[in-house]
């Protein structure tokens, strides 16, 4: 066994790769120390606050993290109660929101706040998938179009190769099947469960495509061609879906309006005209909301979810109506990939924060994405209705900047 000072100075001379200290100490621990010691003395930063954690980085090590010299802190805020009417989640929730953004969760709370008034939102799962676009590349034109043909007419034998690979996954459908030249992109489209299931939809994805290519000798260029559409804002994506596809609404009475958010419904809708739509149109962007992603994040982040897919999460629409001086108000998104079990939600944080919510573990994910839309959806809210009461600015001034207007 190699001692500490041997290891620090066989990395400070580039004998030893990051990677290799963990053989040569006794523990996880051990090594942690042995990397943050190294940086610290190669950046001439003391680390001191990284070294303060509370999980368990042997088991993080074995499917969360690489190299880990220890873990970073992020406020983690409550907002709610927050009542929803959904098929899965019914009741009132609080809600864990991991963000260093001040007025975020009080904006959030606020919109709890309203929705509950008003007898709370419905949330309903619209559809659920998880997708893995691989690129083909063939001799022709031609030959592009028949293996196209193929996998269209031996769906179920790419389907019985897929499945054998997981308990969980089924393969629904392979579609849109895209011809560019002489490349070929097939959409391949899974049920999850409660995993969010990308690994699990690529290792099907590939056992198929072992079949596909026996069968065709068709040439695999890539497991991923970017049609998946994965960590990416797409407009396939926001079409088809991809995850959850989550929508909300509520219909708030004109008086809770005006005293729980302080405006008019009037004022609220003309805001999400010209903001959310028409502005989101003439600027080309694929998020007709207002700040989706600030909700998704903060929950990612708490949640232990993969935080690459807020960038898909940040998609999405919209809509408010007048309703004789009442506010119709909803969200849709289309795009939401999430887990209860699996990948970092099992980090102790994390469990923690899922628990909140009642949502840790299998047969938990459709309450958990009812949660997510809520919460979209109270967070649009609040900020819309600040936006049209021109409280923006002084919400930030005073929470943001943490000084008081006088």
């Amino acid at each position: 066994m190699v001692n500490e000072e041997e290891i620090l100075s066989k990395l400070m001379n580039g004998e030893l790769k990051l990677y290799q200290i963990d053989k040569l100490t006794r523990n996880t621990r051990e090594a942690v120390d042995i990397r943050r010691k190294f940086i610290e003395k190669k950046s001439e930063v003391e680390l001191s606050n990284l070294a303060h954690y509370s999980l368990n980085m042997e088991e993080a090590l074995k499917k969360n993290i690489e190299n880990p010299i220890g873990a970073v802190q992020i406020p983690v805020g409550l907002a709610g109660p927050l009542k929803l009417n959904g098929k899965y989640a019914q009741g009132d929730f609080y809600v864990p929101l991991a963000t260093s953004e001040g007025a975020l969760v009080a904006s959030v709370n606020r919109g709890c706040s309203a929705i509950t008034d008003a007898g709370g939102a419905n949330v309903r799962i619209a559809d659920d998938k998880m997708t893995r676009g691989p690129v083909i590349k063939t001799k022709s034109l031609i030959e592009a179009l028949e293996i196209k043909e193929w996998i269209n007419s031996h769906f179920n034998e790419l389907k019985k190769a897929a499945e054998v690979t997981t308990r969980h996954g089924k393969l629904i459908k392979i579609d849109p099947v895209v011809v560019v030249g002489r490349y070929l992109y097939p959409r391949f489209v899974f049920k999850t469960g409660d995993s969010m299931g990308m690994n699990m939809v690529t290792i099907a994805t590939e056992n198929a495509l072992n079949l596909l290519t026996h069968k065709t000798g068709a040439h695999v260029v890539a497991l991923s061609g970017n049609l998946c559409v994965d960590k990416k804002p797409s407009a396939l994506n926001l079409i088809e879906g991809r995850g959850k596809t989550l929508v909300a609404e509520i219909i708030i009475p004109k008086n809770i309006i005006e005293k729980t958010l302080k405006t008019t419904t009037e004022a609220i809708v003309e805001v999400n005209t010209s903001k959310n739509l028409i502005g989101s149109a003439i600027s080309g962007s694929m998020g007709f909301n207002a700040q989706y992603a600030n909700m998704i994040g903060a929950i990612f982040l708490a949640t232990g979810q993969d935080e690459a897919h807020i960038v898909e999460g940040s998609l999405g629409i919209t809509t408010a109506e007048n309703l004789n001086g009442d506010l119709y108000f909803s969200v849709t998104l289309p795009d939401v990939p999430l887990a209860t079990i699996g990948g970092g939600t099992g980090l102790e944080t994390a469990r923690e924060c899922l628990e909140i919510m009642g949502v840790y573990g299998s047969g938990k994910v459709g309450k958990f994405a009812e949660i997510v839309a809520g919460t979209v959806l109270a967070g649009e809210l609040s900020l819309v209705g600040a936006l049209s009461a021109g409280h923006l600015a002084r919400a930030h001034k005073e929470l943001g900047r943490g000084t008081k207007s006088s």
